[in-house]
């Protein structure tokens, strides 16, 4: 691979004058080799030993790479003995490279296969003295000290069945199952066309839920296991269903305790099942007029009181429900910033620890800390206060954390802190960049301008070539990926941005912020993208980009270049088809282009349920005709994650439309933006269209 880029950006250095020489693109080539051992221990990903306070991590050294064992009760750091490494390493370890098994599948389950709940393992009662399980549909209980088995339900059946996913109460008197009524499943097929076995293609089939698919519809069942007694509750709360799940007995025994998610994610609601009467009540309800982002989930049952997250204030926070009215008793977390993740409760001491965002006013709002707060919502602290991007890794029990932490133009550095108050008892690794920066590296830049409505900042990072000019000007390439529920801006250190730095060194300033319709800001933030997910943030990304021009006159925006993969493949296409007078040209690889070709869960979650105009408002393919600049598709042959029809569809819509595009199909490639091939498409396509460059003729040599 490396000497098929190296003649690459060999053959393109003869033909381009304009903005670059060959030393620009020789840089380009050898970048990977040159930065790769430029920052050592910049990855080191420490982890702690089973439920001790020892923890690991491959540190490079001048010789090599060494095992080091860390013992965080005794302050110390020394090379790990050969009985550790042993077993750290064996095949049998979850981290030591060993592969996974799923009965005699080599492979995990294709991540869009259902599982039906059919066949599971028989669940031991609590006191040990019955197992419960499902037989023809139906469940079944056995005497563990007589052998005899009894059936609770007679109702199940292959078009209606009990799943195998069992729950004995606490006190072993009663068994909960789902009952399940299946829905047609769908499936999208891809050809292989050059398979490496054989001559003939293949044909791969991949279950697939589209939006607007059929869904399974759950019932939750109670049987006492001594009198036979059914519960099969009314469904009113729960009628409309998108999922079902998260069963949960009381300690008590008294009431099962389920999620239901609405079809449509515009209401959520936490639901008791009371075993002896069989009512059903709403414990907590979540609404909204555009989503509930069900992704930003927790819940801590703590008997009478449940911690809960939850956007309804616009931002992620935690709050203390009160279990029997379902009301607020207080709310936990408050304030203009984001709760990334709940770590630990700990009961005992009454305290949270969580990871957030954007409470230091001082800062890229973006960047994770680690925090702890008591659950009345005092004492607030923060255990990881540098300035920077964390990332935390904890023992067992909470007490110690090895935290890293850096940001794009800082390089990273490794502790061991005290968890109880963040103190740092060991540094274990501090990077350099001096030795980087030797070799020409320049940094991203972190940029900051106001969006679409002239008073929220908009975070970005500006990339520049390695023998950048300020004298000259260049065309601006903006590589994007802004599909809702998460942010996409690189926050961490890496010495080399691949898709950004190596197409930079061809003569180009590239660019990536995450606009709004993006995560981790407020709700309001990222609902900009419900039903309007062809708005990808461009009201924002617009005059942030004219405001880094307007900063540094080098940034040419009469030329301005797009390109990304899969959500970020449609909004490449969706950027010269609604704003062709800011963006010239654009590359989109392996794109959903339209949202009902696409993946159940993501574009119901964003365009909601059921499918309406609104999708074919947003449709790159019922769109097509409006496309007037430079248009490359990419697609896969192999995509299993995006159906490579949605391509297909807009090829076909692009040419009823008598619109002229390039179409590049990668034989055995799956959801990625080209690959090898890929990438020497997209640096011809913005070569020629940005740079005004004709590329090189590839079949000479």
């Amino acid at each position: 691979m490396k000497q098929s880029i190296a003649c690459l950006f060999a053959v393109i250095s003869l033909t381009v004058s304009a903005q670059g020489t060959r030393d620009d693109y020789d840089r380009a080539m050898a970048l990977p080799e040159k930065y790769k051992d430029a920052v050592p221990n910049a990855n080191i990903s420490p982890r702690w030993l089973d439920d001790s306070h020892q923890l690991w991590y491959i540190k490079d050294t001048p010789d090599g790479q060494q095992y080091m064992l860390v013992d965080a009760d005794a302050v110390s750091v020394v090379q790990m003995p050969d009985t550790i490494k042993q077993r750290i390493t064996s095949p049998r370890m979850p981290f030591g490279g060993g592969r996974l098994r799923r009965g005699d599948r080599d492979e995990p389950r294709y991540w869009g296969e259902r599982d039906e709940q059919r066949t599971g393992d028989s669940i031991s009662s609590p006191d040990g003295k019955h197992t419960a399980f499902v037989r023809n549909s139906n469940v079944w209980v056995r005497n563990k000290a007589t052998g005899t088995e009894r059936a609770l339900s007679l109702d199940g059946a292959a078009g209606e069945y009990y799943s195998a996913y069992i729950k004995w109460s606490p006190d072993s008197r009663k068994v909960a199952s789902m009952k399940i009524r299946p829905a047609e499943k769908q499936y999208f097929y891809i050809i292989e066309s050059s398979p490496k076995d054989q001559l003939q293609p293949k044909i791969h089939k991949r279950e697939y839920a589209k939006p607007g698919d059929a869904l399974p519809f759950f019932v939750p069942h109670i049987f006492d296991v001594e009198s036979g007694a059914i519960i099969s509750p009314s469904t009113d709360l729960f009628a409309s269903q998108y999922d079902l799940r998260y069963m949960e007995w009381d300690n008590d025994s008294r009431n099962l305790m389920f999620d239901y998610n609405q079809r449509g994610h515009q209401v959520y609601r936490v639901l008791e099942l009371n075993a002896e009467t069989g009512v059903v009540r709403a414990v907590i309800e979540e609404k909204s007029n555009t989503y509930i982002n069900y992704n930003r989930y927790y819940k801590k049952n703590l008997g009478n009181e449940i911690i809960w997250m939850s956007e309804r204030d616009n931002w992620n926070h935690l709050y203390l429900i009160d279990r029997q009215t379902g009301k607020v008793k207080h709310q936990i977390t408050k304030g203009e910033w984001y709760v990334r993740e709940v770590l630990n409760v700990d009961m005992k001491a009454k305290k949270i620890l969580f990871s957030a965002n954007g409470i230091n006013r001082n800062e890229d709002p973006y960047l994770i800390h680690y925090y702890t707060i008591n659950m009345d919502g005092s004492g607030l602290k923060c255990l990881t206060p540098e300035d920077g991007n964390h990332t935390a890794v904890f023992s067992k029990d909470f007490k110690y954390l090895a935290d890293t932490w850096s940001k794009t133009d800082v390089a990273p550095k490794t502790v061991i802190r005290n968890a109880a108050d963040g103190k740092i008892l060991l540094t274990l690794e501090e990077c350099s960049l001096d030795k980087l920066r030797s070799l020409g590296w320049i940094p991203p830049e972190t940029f900051v301008a106001k969006g679409r409505d002239g008073k929220t900042d908009i975070w970005g990072l500006i990339f520049r070539p390695a023998n950048f000019d300020p004298s000259k000007k260049y065309p601006v390439l903006e590589y994007i990926y802004s599909g809702p529920g998460g942010a996409y801006t690189p926050k961490s250190f890496r010495a080399l941005h691949w898709n950004h730095q190596i197409i930079a060194e061809l003569g180009f300033i590239v660019v990536q912020c995450d606009g709004m319709t993006t995560s981790f800001r407020s709700k309001e933030f990222e609902s900009v993208c419900y039903k309007n997910l062809n708005d990808a943030g461009f009201l924002d990304r617009i005059p942030w980009i004219t405001a880094a021009a307007q900063k540094y006159p080098c940034m040419d925006i009469e030329r301005v270049g797009i390109f990304g993969g899969s959500a970020g493949g449609q909004e490449a296409m969706a950027a010269v088809l609604w704003h062709p007078e800011f963006y010239k040209a654009a590359y989109a690889a392996c794109g959903c282009h339209d949202n009902r070709m696409d993946k159940i869960w993501w574009n119901e979650q964003w365009m909601g349920y059921p499918v309406d105009s609104s999708y074919i408002s947003c449709s790159n393919v019922e769109n097509a005709h409006l496309l007037t600049r430079p248009l490359m598709l990419m697609v896969g042959e192999m995509d299993d994650n995006v159906d490579p029809a949605s391509t297909m569809q807009v090829v076909n819509a692009l040419i009823k439309a008598k619109k002229e595009f390039e179409l590049v199909v990668v034989p055995g490639s799956n959801h990625t933006l080209g690959g090898e091939y890929g990438d020497r498409k997209r640096f011809d396509f913005f070569v020629r269209h940005l740079l005004g460059v004709q590329p090189p003729d590839w079949n000479k040599n």
